[in-house]
């Protein structure tokens, strides 16, 4: 590049232009060259000739070949789905009934007990420790015992208070 010892912008973009040409005068030539029009004049001249059984042949046996191929696809297909149906989790409910009768909220007393109940809740359901494709579920299971928790220590509060 260039010599100087503050070269301003210009005299860096002159050197790069000019080591950019040098290179591509040493570059080498393609070895074999390709005219692409002339393939394409060649292709539609007439001038090459298939026998159309020879085509047909090539087609049968392609689309037959595809056919195996989609039918091997689709059996793969088959047994994934009914390995994924053998193995599917059964889903957690979002029933609030069905999530209270989890926790057992009636065992609960003091305060300590329904901040008890929401930890081991947390560990077992929170959303981050659960699958990816399971965590909308879970964000809606712990919102809902999150506010019956919350309901039933409201309640044990003025039960106390009386």
């Amino acid at each position: 590049m260039g010599t100087n010892a503050d070269p301003d912008f210009a005299s860096l973009l002159d050197d790069l232009f000019v080591a950019k040409k040098t290179h591509e005068e040493t570059s080498p030539k393609p070895s074999v060259p390709f005219d692409y029009l002339s393939v394409a004049d060649e292709l539609y001249s007439g001038r090459i000739k298939v026998a159309s059984d020879v085509a047909a042949a090539e087609y049968r046996e392609a689309s037959e070949t595809f056919e195996a191929g989609f039918a091997a696809l689709l059996a793969s297909l088959d047994a994934l789905a009914s390995e994924r149906a053998e193995t599917a989790e059964e889903l957690l409910p979002i029933d609030p009934e069905a999530i209270a009768r989890e926790l057992d909220l009636a065992t609960a007393r003091a305060s300590a007990d329904f901040s008890k109940l929401r930890r081991n809740f947390a560990f077992h359901n929170h959303p981050d420790r659960v699958a990816p494709h399971l965590r909308q579920r879970a964000m809606v299971r712990m919102q809902v015992a999150n506010m019956l928790i919350d309901d039933a220590k409201r309640r044990a509060a003025k039960a106390a208070k009386r």
